[in-house]
């Protein structure tokens, strides 16, 4: 699935007569990796360096990528075309070409050890969430994957086409390395040309970037909370039309000196226009149905959570969009790309928003199957979710994060178990597939609080088809980042070196610390029931895409506690 964040801009910028090209690396990058050159590439660079990797790798992880190379390299095609097929849905079928792509994502990333390129993220050799590590990764040909993969693809079309700005979207901390390793080949082409940064990950480092100056060797300017007017008057600064000091949401280093421009919310700048997927090569994505993200509000309408960093430390604000035009990017969507599946990646949809939608687009046939993350709301009733699911709601990924009363006092939910589990019933009832995320390690929960979180799991079981388990992390601009006495944490723990960190290490003044935390985890998830067909669990989209396809052949959800190795 594309990430919204490319078709929105380019949406908006193409409206106000900007040219502009959009292309999805992290799709791309996969395609490259997971391809018969790189894997045969990727054993000669092993078998060249063997003698030297033996204090790097296991031997023996040598020995097996030399063992199963040549037959990965000999069937990764065939795997792929699997998972961009109806094949996906033969269980036996799809899970040999998930054991292949999970195999052949392991031997690209030996020659690079100790990064890690798996199904779903990037852990590179060294931090990221310092400057200096950074600039040295970007460089390092011994372990950084993505330099020989930008300089042989991406990097020859900026070339070619000569761009005034190059725009780079780094979402999470785990494409940083990426997003500055172009950057910084940008740079080193000579290319006349202006490199800005932008993403959910830019603007939670907006204040360490100011005193950052190493990352401006790597970028001209980096965008700060939405993008739609700082790239708008980028581009009008480059043609001479307004001074770059003028542009909103720009911090930029000019004549040596770093200077942060006014900061704007503006998160309506873009409501009216539907995002814009042309140019993207949609037929790259490892699904075997185009999925393609919407949102229908910016911003988060509880936006109290004691855990989330929402806004990004911005402040609260919420901005929904009319559902006409919801409705109106679906059909221009379906008729452009004949898409059948959208995914709503809003913080969580609101119940107005859920009931309006669904009823109108059960009058227009239902034309689309549809998931969001969605809240434990007492309004939510069985006709809504039946409603819902008339309109199209295959899926919804509720955050119940805890089942302890306390904890769900102390983190500022504002549920209640009641509600839960209610819905979770409910919601099945009406053929939607449930997904939890939950955590342990809260500030101060107890093993008891946490016992209360795997009891209400265990009560509910048949009621949720999948779940996303994990642990806490203290996250910059979370409200137990910015008032941590308040949540039981007596000391946050900032280290010099990490000048880019968003996540931090604390003390409890209760509780359980995270190694405590981890281990309830590990716990639990170690009697997990085994799953016959995991492919179908690895993603959010492949999950989205198999509720789907259940539904439409009128096959009841496995439960996710289920024990599936009889299931057919």
């Amino acid at each position: 699935m594309p990430y919204l964040a490319l078709p929105v801009l380019t949406g908006f910028l193409r409206s106000h007569g900007i040219e502009v090209i959009q292309r999805d690396l992290n799709a791309e990058t996969y395609d490259t990796v997971l391809s018969r050159d790189h894997l045969e590439q990727s054993l000669k660079r092993l078998r060249a360096e063997f003698p030297h990797k033996l204090n790097r790798v296991l031997p023996e992880k040598i020995e097996w990528a030399f063992s199963v190379g040549p037959r990965l390299v000999a069937q990764i095609d065939a795997a792929k075309r699997v998972f961009r097929s109806s094949s996906f849905y033969d269980g036996e079928k799809s899970l040999d070409a998930f054991s292949t792509i999970m195999q052949s994502l392991e031997l690209a990333s030996l020659p690079f050890h100790p990064a890690q390129l798996d199904f779903l993220e990037y852990v590179p050799a060294s931090p990221v969430d310092s400057s200096r590590h950074l600039l040295e990764g970007v460089r390092d040909t011994k372990h950084n994957l993505f330099l020989d993969i930008f300089k042989r693809g991406i990097l020859a079309d900026i070339v070619r086409e000569q761009p005034d700005i190059v725009g780079i979207s780094i979402p999470t901390m785990g494409q940083m390395l990426a997003g500055m390793t172009l950057a910084h080949l940008v740079k080193q082409s000579g290319l006349k040309c202006h490199v800005t940064v932008g993403g959910p990950h830019v603007s939670m480092l907006r204040e360490q970037i100011q005193h950052a100056p190493l990352i401006f060797d790597l970028i001209d300017s980096a965008v700060i909370f939405d993008g739609e007017m700082a790239l708008l008057g980028l581009a009008e600064a480059m043609d001479g039309k307004r001074a770059m000091d003028d542009v909103p949401n720009l911090i930029h280093r000019t004549n040596g000196t770093i200077r942060v421009n006014e900061m704007q919310m503006r998160p309506n700048a873009s409501q009216h226009v539907t995002p814009d997927f042309d140019g993207l090569a949609l037929d790259r994505y490892l699904t075997p149905e185009l999925v393609l993200p919407l949102i229908t509000a910016h911003g988060c309408y509880h936006g109290l959570c004691a855990f989330c960093n929402v806004g990004y430390g911005a402040g609260k604000g919420f901005a929904p969009l009319q559902v006409e035009q919801l409705v109106e990017q679906i059909t221009t969507l379906q008729k452009k790309h004949g898409v059948r599946h959208v995914f709503f990646t809003d913080e969580a949809i609101p119940p107005r928003t859920m009931r309006l939608l669904s009823e109108r687009l059960a009058q227009l046939g239902s034309p689309v199957d549809w998931c969001s993350c969605a809240r434990f709301e007492k309004v939510i009733s069985p006709e809504l979710l039946q409603t819902m699911a008339r309109g199209g709601c295959v899926m919804l990924l509720f955050g119940l994060e805890t089942a302890s009363d306390r904890m769900i006092q102390l983190m500022v939910k504002g549920t209640q178990r009641e509600t839960m589990s209610r819905l979770l019933q409910q919601s099945t009832q009406a053929g939607i597939w449930n997904h939890t995320f939950f955590f342990f390690g809260f500030p101060t929960e107890t093993l008891q609080d946490a016992q209360d979180t795997v009891n209400f799991i265990y009560a509910n079981q048949t009621a949720i088809h999948s779940a996303s388990p994990g642990t806490f992390v203290l996250e910059r601009y979370s409200p137990a980042h910015l008032q941590p006495a308040q949540f039981g944490i007596t000391r946050i723990v900032e280290e010099g070196e990490r000048d880019l960190a968003i996540y931090f290490d604390y003390e409890l003044a209760s509780g359980l610390d995270e190694a405590m935390a981890n281990m309830v985890l590990d716990r639990f998830m170690d009697q997990l029931p085994g799953k016959r067909y995991g492919q179908y669990y690895s993603h959010d989209v492949h999950r989205f895409l198999f509720a789907s396809h259940l539904r439409a052949q009128g096959k009841p959800y496995p439960a996710w506690l289920a024990n599936e190795e009889t299931l057919t």
